[in-house]
């Protein structure tokens, strides 16, 4: 993993907002209706080449495939796991969710009406058998088009690059009607995403963990309590450290952020509780949500905690809820508090979270938007590397 030695380095979350041609046959394909599967391939391959070439010519030092593939960041291993079944339209609510949308209703009753312009809905998926590893033929595919993409006439040889890959943590997707118990189950799913993260580190790119659960578990829940919260939490990292055994931290990013994206957000849990269980997951970088108002103070959190040596922080600097366009000397200043914290080559610029987490014709933040937010990001991590 490279590292900010010469100057401070950008990167984001992963989703970018599919190409509206791909979701119209995407749609097709997630309602089981006839559909080009030669072409849809192929349109897959050139939207990872359109939107590694964008991420590069916008600034981005590490770069991804914009997840063209995937339904959603979470719910895509639907396709790749065995032993799972759909809960009959159940949609996915976690607790922290609820607790929020009883607080604004009238709110959330229209933000979360806008879904209706995703491909296909973000559904339960009911564990009723033993848990295998079953995509090996899409992984393949994804890591070959962002192989591809990069290797290019006018991408590869620009700059030295880096790329990622992310991948789902074990929890957040599923209900278990099939093991023993809750932990028995997790591991499961955790053995079989390992052949996931195996093969992404093993094609040469760096492993994203994309882990909004973590934050999840520690969150508010009427029906639990705190000391419940964080054994289930501890339990997590315990469970998804044991996924990534053997794998270099130097080669995984962690993502988590909080699991209700664009409202008032007046219950999430504060960094300062969350960081210290972060850490324990074995990674080599951190990337987690700063810009978002709620959490913009919290860079006063490391004045306290110990980065421990060989980490690096990707404090997100990008709002993925609003279309306004950080300005580059906010991003600079920012960027400098972290800097002046834990050291330069410990920090990387990144963004809060994905700008299309799910397949949708209505993205939060437009196209044109991220792209105009990536330039503000370099040139701010720019200028944040010239001050002295």
């Amino acid at each position: 993993m490279r590292r900010s030695t010469e100057r401070i380095l950008t990167t984001h979350v992963g989703s970018l907002a599919r190409p509206h041609d791909l979701l119209e046959i995407m749609r097709e394909k997630e309602h089981g209706r006839p559909y080009d599967a030669d072409g849809y391939a192929k349109r897959v391959t050139t939207a990872v080449a359109d939107v590694v070439r964008g991420q590069l010519d916008d600034g981005l030092d590490v770069v991804t495939d914009g997840e063209m593939s995937k339904v959603s960041f979470l719910t895509y291993v639907k396709d790749r796991l065995a032993g799972f079944s759909a809960a009959g339209g159940e949609k996915l609510m976690p607790p922290s969710w609820q607790v929020e949308i009883d607080a604004f209703p009238e709110y959330y009753a229209g933000y979360l009406g806008k879904y209706k312009e995703t491909v296909s809905p973000m559904t339960t998926m009911v564990c009723t058998g033993p848990v295998a590893y079953a995509g090996h033929e899409q992984l393949r595919t994804d890591v070959e088009n962002l192989r591809s993409a990069l290797s290019q006439e006018g991408i590869g040889g620009r700059r030295e690059t880096e790329a990622f890959l992310p991948s789902t943590s074990p929890s957040g997707f599923g209900r278990n009607e099939y093991y023993g118990s809750y932990a028995e189950y997790l591991t499961a799913v955790a053995e079989a995403l390992r052949e996931e993260y195996l093969g992404i580190v093993d094609a040469g790119f760096l492993l994203q963990i994309d882990d909004p659960w973590l934050i999840e578990y520690l969150s508010e829940n009427p029906s639990t309590t705190p000391e419940q919260r964080r054994r289930d939490a501890e339990q997590h990292v315990e469970i998804l450290n044991h996924a990534l055994r053997g794998i270099p931290e130097e080669k995984i990013r962690l993502h988590t952020c909080y699991g209700l994206n664009h409202g008032p957000r007046i219950h999430d849990l504060e960094f300062r509780e969350i960081a210290p269980i972060m850490l324990k997951i074995n990674a080599g970088a951190y990337s987690f949500e700063v810009a978002n108002p709620r959490h913009q103070h919290e860079w006063r959190v490391w004045e306290d905690l110990t980065l421990p040596d060989g980490k690096i922080l990707i404090p997100g600097l990008l709002g993925h809820a609003s279309n306004y366009v950080e300005h580059p000397d906010l991003i600079a200043d920012t960027l400098r508090r972290y800097v002046d914290l834990v050291g330069r080559e410990n920090v990387i610029a990144g963004a809060d979270c994905g700008f299309s987490s799910r397949a949708t014709f209505s993205p939060e933040v437009h196209p044109t938007v991220v792209r105009e937010k990536f330039r503000a990001l370099a040139e701010g991590a720019r200028r944040a590397t010239d001050r002295p």
